[in-house]
């Protein structure tokens, strides 16, 4: 089954910036995947905070747009998550979900363990 694991949190000041990174492995060939980035603030729901479609396609919430951007590696096996302008109310645990899906192949989502992203005022 498809593995995932990110990296890349950590503590800073706000304004400050991070990267996220999330990386997959064990996809189907013939399957199109999906990755995206969630997340949750201890008490609350997970929420969206950005995706990027098999053809590259990105998007985002609009608590993050104009703040962070969403990337792949070449053989988009690797996402990426740059937060620039950190807020407090970024304070989250950041989680990378991998969306599988196509012609004969299962509908699956795969979760990361998650990487803590900590916003100090």
């Amino acid at each position: 089954q498809v593995q995932v694991v990110e990296s890349g949190g950590g503590s800073v000041q706000a304004g400050g910036s991070l990267r996220l990174s999330c990386v997959a492995s064990g996809f189907i060939s013939r399957c199109n995947y999906d990755m995206m980035w969630y997340r949750q603030a201890p008490g609350k729901g997970r929420e969206f905070v950005s995706d990027i479609e098999s053809n590259g396609r990105p998007s985002y919430a609009d608590s993050v747009t104009g703040r962070f951007s969403i990337s792949q590696n070449n053989i988009k096996n690797t996402v990426y998550l740059q937060m620039n302008s950190l807020k407090p109310e970024d304070t989250a645990m950041y989680y990378c979900k991998i969306q599988q899906r196509g012609w004969l192949c299962r509908a699956e989502d795969y979760w990361g363990q998650g990487t803590q992203v900590t916003v100090s005022s």
